[in-house]
């Protein structure tokens, strides 16, 4: 099971892979995936987050499912997706991207404007995408290699530059710019619970499937991260391979 912080575009992926079937089991010994040369650290990682979400994470974002009307639910997840879009707008702009900058820019005005500061997504009903950009993605947009698989400690399935680029994107967060203490680390608390809740559908088809986990949330986390690297530097000045 991934971790709750994962994001979200990430967890809908999961969802559809698991509903199309299971994939292959552990890779170990000769069928070791040479982009996991961590795994047997990587494996105590996830064991350690899966007990960690297993005995609070989970039923604290179950029990805030069930006290919390979903407009409410819908609202806070706006919220935090706004100020998203605000650094997703400054990753477009470092890939050298004005559509992609010039949307979430778009987006971020005119959500914190009109929609009583994000909490209504307006910009979508207007018909403006949200394209999700962080830093890890930009350095593989200029050819910064991704490194071996590793799980983050509380954060998940990653690679050694998404990793460093979560140093970077926690500077660019918004919330960290709230100067009270407890209302920003209240914000924080909230984000942790609304992105768990948000995953519970996914994590429970995960959790249902008879697969390898950890082979499964790797290969797709992986794979998926690559297109988006692909992606990018087929829609710009590509520098590197971002492999």
């Amino acid at each position: 099971m991934s971790h709750p912080i994962t994001r979200l575009p990430f967890a809908r992926a999961l969802t559809a892979v698991a509903l199309a079937g299971p994939l292959a089991g552990c890779a170990t010994g000769p069928d070791a995936d040479p982009r996991d040369p961590l795994e047997p650290f990587n494996r105590g990682v996830q064991r350690f987050n899966d007990t960690v979400d297993d005995a609070v994470l989970k039923p604290v974002a179950q029990g805030y499912v069930a006290v919390t009307p979903s407009p409410v639910r819908t609202g806070v997840s706006n919220f935090f997706s706004n100020l998203g879009d605000l650094w997703s707008a400054v990753n477009a702009g470092l890939q050298l991207r004005p559509r992609e900058t010039a949307e979430n820019l778009m987006r971020f005005s005119v959500n914190t404007v009109l929609g009583f500061g994000g909490l209504l997504d307006i910009a979508s009903e207007a018909g403006i995408p949200r394209t999700r950009i962080d830093f890890g993605q930009t350095m593989g947009r200029w050819g910064v290699p991704a490194g071996p698989y590793l799980v983050l400690p509380l954060m998940g399935p990653s690679s050694v530059r998404d990793g460093l680029g979560t140093v970077v994107d926690a500077e660019g967060d918004l919330v960290r710019q709230v100067d009270h203490v407890p209302t920003r680390n209240s914000l924080y608390g909230l984000r942790i619970v609304d992105t768990r809740a948000q995953l519970l559908s996914a994590t429970n088809l995960l959790e249902e499937a008879a697969l390898d986990k950890y082979s499964f949330t790797r290969d797709l986390y992986l794979n998926r991260r690559q297109r988006q690297i692909d992606d990018m530097i087929d829609k710009g000045i590509g520098l590197g391979d971002g492999n």
